[in-house]
């Protein structure tokens, strides 16, 4: 297995970045819980959307809320984008999960599975103009994603879940799922945010991993980096790798890259570096900062964005964190940013590439 790190190089300290920012939702009536977050840029719009519940995490009638805009400075009123549906045991539980383009079509994703983490679906919903959308569609994988689909060299697209990552060859992203990732045969692959606990069970692992984000390299091979979390957790992430283009996965393995306990993205750049968006920093889900690499295997330059504080306007169930579960996007030489704020708030932020 590869050694993976993201020490800070001798003799310096994190650089900072201008950033251009925008706080585009704040809690508002009952509806104060806000996660999940992803961004994209479609037919001259930046689009972004995230998980909204009423006031704890992952409860009854959590929706998919969507913004827009024209200029990244100023937004549309958050509209919801999928509301809260029923479920067979009361409302169901919406996570939104990022979106996909191909031939003038974007893809919304969402997860969705009953209160007590069971029946879990992967939909999606589509639109031509970013105004109308379709109805829902059923992936056909029992899967709540953590990241949207993403390209490999070959054409293949992978999500990132938390223990399964399905795959497909369809460049619409609709339609030929086939599930697979680091679940025991004896399981069926279900994946949602009570299965990765069972699965560590399962294969006797020291600590839970989930919410997976992975990079390609030159030789192809894909790294699938883990969030750690549970009692033995030691604010690192873990590692599974797959040479055969996200067909198998490796076993996991514990990295010496730094973060703190929560959700994390990794992406290129243009120049051929590749980044993660992450808190690198123990302790504490700040500050926000990105961490460069030359070959994908240390990432030892830092710049850090943002480590404003956040009041919380209502506490509530998993609440908490000055930055939570970032995403990015590239776009028009800008590292495009949205993260949820104590999981209530949603700020959008965009750093210039040459800053970095």
């Amino acid at each position: 297995m590869p050694t993976i790190s993201n020490p800070l190089a001798p003799n310096t300290t994190p650089a900072r970045v201008p950033v251009e920012r925008t706080v585009i939702y704040r809690p508002a009536g009952d509806w104060t819980y806000s996660h999940h977050a992803s961004i994209t840029h479609f037919g001259g719009r930046y689009y972004a959307i995230w998980s909204n519940g009423h006031e704890h995490e992952d409860w009854y009638g959590q929706r998919v809320l969507i913004a827009k805009s024209e200029d990244f400075a100023h937004w549309t009123e958050p509209q919801p984008l999928i509301d809260s549906l029923p479920g067979h045991r009361g409302e169901l539980v919406l996570t939104a999960a990022g979106f996909h383009q191909h031939e003038g079509t974007l893809v919304a994703y969402a997860g969705q599975y009953e209160f007590d983490k069971t029946d879990t679906h992967l939909r999606a919903i589509t639109t031509t103009d970013g105004d109308n959308w379709s109805p829902l569609l059923d992936m056909g994988v029992p899967v709540n994603p953590n990241h949207p689909p993403q390209p490999t060299s070959s054409g293949r697209f992978i999500i990132a879940g938390n223990i399964a990552f399905p795959y497909t060859d369809d460049p619409s992203g609709l339609t030929g799922w086939t599930n697979t990732g680091i679940y025991p045969p004896t399981m069926s692959g279900e994946d949602n945010p009570e299965t990765f606990w069972r699965v560590q069970e399962e294969q006797g692992w020291p600590v839970a991993v989930c919410e997976g984000s992975f990079y390609q390299m030159d030789d192809d091979t894909l790294r699938m980096l883990l969030r750690a979390t549970g009692k033995k957790e030691r604010e690192v992430l873990w590692l599974t790798t797959s040479a055969d283009d996200g067909a198998t996965w490796s076993t996991p393995v514990e990295t010496d890259f730094t973060n703190y306990d929560h959700k994390f993205h990794f992406g290129r750049l243009p120049d051929g570096r590749f980044y993660c968006l992450c808190t690198p920093y123990p302790g504490s889900r700040c500050p926000l900062a990105v961490c460069l690499s030359e070959d994908g295997d240390t990432f030892d330059t830092h710049y850090i964005l943002a480590d404003e504080p956040w009041v919380m306007s209502r506490p509530g169930r998993a609440k908490g964190g000055e930055y939570g579960y970032p995403h990015t996007a590239l776009h028009d030489g800008y590292l495009c940013i949205i993260v949820s704020r104590q999981k209530e708030g949603m700020e959008v932020l965009r750093a210039p590439l040459k800053a970095l």
